[in-house]
Parts: C-alpha cells; sequence; structure tokens
C-alpha cells in the first residue's frame, strides 16, 4: 500500500491548532476577572494583605478581581485549590512563599507537591513573625519573658494561629529551654480575650496584627524572628540579639499553578513589580511590619524551592511532628 503522505501533515496541523489557542490566550491576557485566594477570613493580617494588593491590582489589570477566602488546615486548602486550578492566570495566590513551602514538611501525605504544582509569579515583601504579650503583661523583654516561662514550666502556654507560629515558638521552646504548652487558634484575633485575661503568656503572631493590636493598645512586641532589624520597624530587637538565636524571614509571593504560560507570569511580575514600587505600597508595608521586595519570576522561584529545603530543615529543628 503506498504511503499516505498527508497523514504526517494532518498531525502537524492539528498539533499547531490545539496550541493555538493557548497562545491566543495568552496574548489575550488578561480578558475575564482574576481572582486572589487567601488562605484566612476575612479581617485576619493575610486576608489584609490581600485585599490591599487586590485594590491596587484593578486598575492595572483593567479587570474586576476577586478576594475569595478558602480558610481552614492553616492554609492548605487554599494552598491545593490554587495548586489545582486551571493555569491561565486567573487564580492567583498572594501568600508568604515560606509558609506555603513549610506545609511541605508538616504533613505525612500533603495533599500536593507544592514544589511540583506551585511557581512563584512575583514576590512583594519580606517581613517577620513577631513575639507578643498583652499590653498589661508585666515583660517588657524576651529575657524576662524567657525567665518567666521558665519559672512556669509546663503551666505556661503561648498562641499560635499558623504554621510559622508553631515554628518560631517550638524553636524559641527547644533553645530557650522551655515547657511551655502551644495553643492553636483558627485566627490571631480569637487569641486576644484569652491573652488579656491571662490565661496566655505569650503569642507568635504576623507583623500586621501583631503591630496593628500594638498601635491599638492591646499587645506588646517583644522581638522579631530574623536575626536583623527590620527596615519598617528599626526599634524592634530581634530574638537573636534578645539571647534566642534564629533567623525566619517570611517573605510575600504571588503563586500561580506551575504550568501557568511565561507570558502570563511575566504580566502578573510586572503587574506586582509596579505595585509594589509606589510610595503608598512602601507605607502601607512599612506599616504592616514589611520590607519591599522585588525579584524577577526566575529568582522568586529559586527562592522558593530554596524555602521548601530550609522550612523543611527548621520543622525537623522545632521537632514538629507530622499529621
Amino acid at each position: 500500500m503506498k504511503p499516505n503522505s498527508s497523514i504526517p501533515l494532518a498531525l502537524a496541523l492539528t498539533a499547531a491548532i490545539s496550541l493555538f489557542p493557548a497562545t491566543t490566550h495568552a496574548q489575550d491576557y488578561p480578558s475575564q476577572d482574576i481572582r486572589l485566594i487567601c488562605g484566612f477570613p476575612p479581617g485576619s493580617g493575610a486576608d489584609i494583605f490581600v485585599r490591599y494588593f487586590a485594590e491596587k491590582l484593578r486598575p492595572i489589570a483593567g479587570r474586576t478581581v476577586v478576594v475569595e477566602n478558602k480558610v481552614g488546615a492553616n492554609s492548605n486548602i487554599a494552598t491545593e485549590y490554587v495548586a489545582r486550578a486551571k493555569p491561565d492566570g486567573y487564580t492567583l495566590y498572594p501568600f508568604a512563599g515560606t509558609t506555603v513551602a513549610a506545609s511541605m514538611h508538616l504533613f505525612k501525605n500533603p495533599p500536593v507537591d507544592v514544589g511540583k504544582s506551585l511557581r512563584v509569579a512575583a514576590t512583594t515583601s519580606n517581613l517577620a513573625f513577631m513575639l507578643v504579650v498583652d499590653v498589661k503583661s508585666p515583660y517588657k523583654t524576651v529575657a524576662e519573658l524567657t525567665a518567666a516561662m521558665k519559672a512556669n514550666g509546663s503551666k505556661a502556654s503561648y498562641a499560635v494561629a499558623a504554621n510559622p507560629g508553631r515554628i518560631i515558638g517550638a524553636i524559641y521552646k527547644d533553645k530557650a529551654a522551655l515547657e511551655a504548652v502551644e495553643v492553636q487558634y483558627r485566627t490571631a484575633p480569637d487569641s486576644l480575650n484569652e491573652m488579656a485575661n491571662g490565661k496566655l503568656d505569650y503569642g507568635l503572631h504576623d507583623p500586621i496584627f501583631a503591630l496593628g493590636q500594638q498601635r491599638e493598645g492591646r499587645l506588646r512586641v517583644l522581638a522579631v524572628s530574623t536575626d536583623k532589624r527590620l527596615q519598617a520597624a528599626p526599634e524592634l530587637p530581634t530574638m537573636t540579639e534578645s539571647g534566642v538565636p534564629m533567623n525566619l524571614d517570611l517573605w510575600w509571593g504571588v503563586m500561580v499553578p506551575i504550568a501557568t504560560p511565561k507570558p502570563i507570569v511575566d504580566t502578573i511580575n510586572r503587574w506586582f513589580a509596579q505595585i509594589v514600587s509606589t510610595p503608598e505600597t512602601k507605607k502601607f508595608l512599612a506599616d504592616s511590619g514589611a520590607d519591599p521586595l522585588i525579584n524577577t519570576p526566575e529568582r522568586a522561584q529559586e527562592m522558593f524551592q530554596t524555602a521548601i529545603k530550609e522550612w523543611g530543615e527548621y520543622v525537623r529543628m522545632a521537632k514538629i511532628p507530622q499529621i
């Protein structure tokens, strides 16, 4: 039988046609509403951050930008949702890349492999978690708190509401030889009453919440988790200089499904770099205890892969059992 020379040509045309919609889609981006996913409830520090960037993104993207709160499992429900979303640039995940990286090591069977299912399109800020006490607490320094918690033994307790707080709290206990009991809350505000009533001795929370509560006269920030003072809050000592060596910074990025086309990733990167570069956003970040952070998509993804390895070490160092 004579070979049909039209078959290879037909296959080539079919392949080209199958690629055409994706190419056209990238060129037309954005052509529909954009969703920003938040893993914590409205009013939380993460939600405040996401809604700020959503507001600034609307005029730049020229589309409606909607914030959707996918709450639960310490943000892992949101992480899995984005990882399984269509990679078309319409589902964005502005969140702490380090927190997402840590999730890989806190579960025996993580629902998704974040290193293979997500990529970081842009970075926005660098921040630290904060060690806080109630404003009426007698403890004014980390040294005073540590001495009292050693004396209290297992009667001491502290609040956490996110994975970084859990890890930093466990490292603090280990390095300071404390027996304090961790108390997990759905959100940081949920711990305020117990803190005010003296049922909790201290907490480890994100800077948006911690500094906001300090300004409102409810909490006192004792130290930050990085080994260098934040440019945004240079008056706050570090845990290291307070006698508890650690260096855990938490950078925020904008994550998307890993198969998102590069032209769309580059567009998202430009959008957020433009937002972060404005004086208004720099002030917002400073008020939130964060420093601006702009990187290329390639550098951002390198940081993410490094964070997955580093936070695995932190989880092991903190002796946090997997669930």
